[in-house]
């Protein structure tokens, strides 16, 4: 019956993949892509996911975790397997699987949905589901920890340095979509700051108030969610309040660091944990919520497969469809950050090895069909309209007459009044260069549930949608934050152990300080850039990204080796490759691309001439400066990042060289093995159990 049930999933997942790469000449019903991404996603888990857990990974679930052993109560809880998963899912499902596709809907749907699949299952599930298991097996350790420990000192700290500042980068741009998304909008900003006491009044009463009732907890968390979004609408409806929450973007800024700092230095179990769990409730339940929707209307895709920009002139932001389609999608195909997290916070809640799969592949696979989500609610929408909400002033013009008349010259018509009666609907007073790919996803997903639910409360499915984004972007950044002081703790102990002390509040206080610090200089120049910050920092956000994966996929390759694995080493060294020629390539493009659009020191040279003519506007003249040196300085980071790259897989060619000739590597660092203690039946999955720490 499996192998019976096994086939007719892949007799119709190549029927609808099929479907989708073959149709051209009329539009696409959205039915063909759900049906395909589910699967695709169903054969993964079921088939490959569990032979690596077994024959590569040897998932052994009478081992005893970090979580059991080392169990402190604030850092490492051993915790029930949904909130573990709840806070695994919400901290890796960030901008990428929203924004990402959003913004690669400027080639068409094809591309970027296919990516989605493929780059999933045998990739991007991979490697969070790799690096949790190890991680496990090593007391918890972080990536650069086990880069050293596996790799030796070389690779070792080149991964170390490329990680820390990798994230940075990382968590700025998550920083970036979130005030872009929220800015000016006092139904979001109401919305998202009554978010945060709701999660710390949900881990209050799972530690202190009612321990143990996770169902009673998490209805409580639920019904506060819903009563914030809610409260939202009415304090946007109140003239005497709505202007206490009509914030601009240094103030949103100011709020995004603040936030992130503090998550940082609160124990787990009172903000991070419960905030992410309650965010995996919103978070799924909205994505199935727009599936069934998208089910019951059925709607017919109006992007086309594949648009004139995929020669590299696209209005979002340039480069040809390869490299830039792979590097723009990256939370929802194969994400570095991942490994952060899967190195991070999770395995130091993980109570069993026998999670691990669910956790890891499983909590990756859900990310990717949140991006398939993203990828249909964005190309639902009217070309025109897609492009006017997601393309800068700086490109189009300010004006909304310049703008319709630009986009539509590029055969996507739209008009003025086609946007203000959008804006309308949505309780937006305009829509026009919205950018960062939040807004105009969250009026697609608003689109389908109004047609599907009543379109009388698009406004609310707006404004929920761009809730949803946000609370799903900050679970991200909290997390990413965290996971930051960590890495930097690690550093900083070489000066002196006390900082490396994982728990010893100097230490938490003056990591999370310099980490917060970090990423809060590049949310700032972001923030102050007059096309919207979106534009450089996002292709450079995608390499990133992906260099992190490569260099995850590299010491996941070398402990493969080492242990005696070489036939199984294609599972993550096949992943690697593909990264590796993604990212390098377009690396060098953004470092020596002539194309102001494209390259950063092009673009800098550019911005110069046009400071030193004195043809720039007061506003942008005033910033011009620091965002020249801003982009010089990323290109130069861009260049750091591919040499780091390529100096830890080296390394890891050297490595396993080594180990097959059979001369002497570094020892394993895996701990040794102990027996778990006999599980409680609610660590088991049976009862509920204090959960989050």
């Amino acid at each position: 019956m499996r192998k019976m049930t096994g086939i007719l999933l892949a007799v119709i997942g190549a029927i609808a993949l099929a479907g989708i790469a073959l149709h051209r000449h009329e539009p696409i019903n959205a039915l063909w892509i759900v049906t395909a991404a589910v699967c695709v996603y169903a054969l993964g888990y079921r088939f490959y996911a569990a032979w690596v857990a077994a024959r590569v990974l040897s998932v052994d679930a009478s081992r005893a975790t970090p979580a059991e052993r080392h169990d402190n109560g604030r850092d490492f809880v051993p915790t029930h397997r949904w909130i573990a998963f709840g806070h695994h899912f919400a901290a890796i499902a960030g901008p990428g699987p929203l924004v990402g596709p959003t913004l690669a809907a400027q080639f068409g749907y094809l591309p970027g949905t296919l990516w989605i699949l493929v780059g999933a299952v045998l990739g991007g599930c991979v490697q969070d589901m790799t690096i949790l298991l190890l991680s496990v097996r090593r007391d918890g350790r972080s990536l650069g920890q086990m880069a050293r420990d596996e790799l030796g000192p070389v690779g070792g700290y080149a991964a170390i340095l490329g990680t820390l500042l990798i994230m940075v980068l990382l968590i700025a741009v998550l920083g970036l979509v979130v005030v872009n998304a929220m800015k000016h909008s006092p139904w979001s900003t109401a919305t998202v700051l009554a978010t945060v006491p709701a999660a710390i009044l949900v881990g209050l009463h799972l530690r202190h108030l009612r321990p143990g009732r996770i169902l009673e907890a998490s209805a409580l968390g639920l019904a506060l969610v819903l009563l914030a979004v809610l409260g939202g609408g009415w304090v946007d409806g109140q003239p005497w309040l709505r202007g206490l929450f009509d914030w601009p973007s240094l103030p949103l800024a100011g709020f995004v660091v603040g936030y992130g700092w503090i998550a940082a230095i609160l124990p787990v179990w009172l903000l991070l944990a419960p905030r992410d769990y309650l965010s995996t409730f919103l978070k799924a339940g909205t994505v199935a919520l727009l599936a069934v929707a998208i089910v019951l209307r059925h709607p017919e895709i109006r992007m086309p497969a594949l648009t004139a920009f995929v020669d590299g002139h696209g209005p979002l932001f340039g480069g040809k469809i390869f490299p830039f389609v792979f590097i723009t999608i990256a939370c929802g195909a194969v994400s570095g950050f991942h490994a952060l997290v899967a190195s991070g916070t999770t395995p130091k809640l993980i109570a069993s090895e026998a999670d691990v799969r669910l956790i890891g592949y499983g909590s990756m696979m859900l990310e990717s069909f949140v991006a398939i989500m993203a990828m249909i609610a964005a190309t639902l929408l009217d070309p025109g309209v897609f492009f006017a909400i997601n393309t800068a002033a700086g490109v189009v013009g300010s004006a909304p007459a310049a703008a319709v008349h630009t986009i539509s010259g590029w055969g996507f018509p739209v008009s003025v009044r086609q946007m203000q009666s959008l804006a309308h609907d949505m309780g937006e007073a305009t829509l026009f260069a919205r950018t960062g790919g939040a807004p105009s996803l969250a009026v697609g997903m608003a689109s389908i549930f109004g047609s599907t639910f009543g379109r009388g409360f698009l406004g609310l499915w707006y404004h929920f949608a761009i809730m949803f984004e946000a609370v799903f972007i900050l679970s991200t950044l909290d997390a990413g934050t965290r996971v930051g002081r960590f890495m930097l703790q690690d550093l900083l102990g070489h000066m002196h152990a006390p900082l490396g002390r994982t728990s010893w509040y100097p230490s938490v206080l003056l990591a999370s300080t310099l980490i917060v610090a970090g990423w809060g200089y590049f949310l700032y120049v972001g923030v102050i850039d007059p096309n919207g910050g979106v534009n450089i920092l996002w292709p450079l956000f995608g390499i990133a990204n992906q260099m992190l994966a490569a260099i995850a996929l590299s010491v996941a390759t070398g402990i493969l080796v080492k242990s005696g694995k070489v036939r199984y080493a294609a599972v993550t060294l096949l992943p690697l490759a593909w990264l590796a020629l993604v990212t390098t390539v377009a690396a060098w493009q953004k470092v020596t691309s002539a194309d102001p659009r494209i390259g950063l020191l092009a673009a800098a040279r550019e911005l110069s001439a046009h400071l030193a003519a004195g043809t720039l506007p007061a506003t942008a003249a005033a910033v011009a400066p620091q965002l020249i040196f801003n982009q010089r300085l990323d290109a130069w980071l861009t260049g750091l990042f591919t040499a780091i790259l390529w100096l830890v897989i080296l390394d890891m060619g050297r490595v396993c060289l080594r180990r097959l000739r059979g001369l002497p590597v570094a020892a394993s660092s895996e701990t040794p093995y102990q027996a778990a203690r006999p599980r409680p039946l609610a660590l088991a999955g049976h009862l509920p159990v204090e959960g989050g720490g």
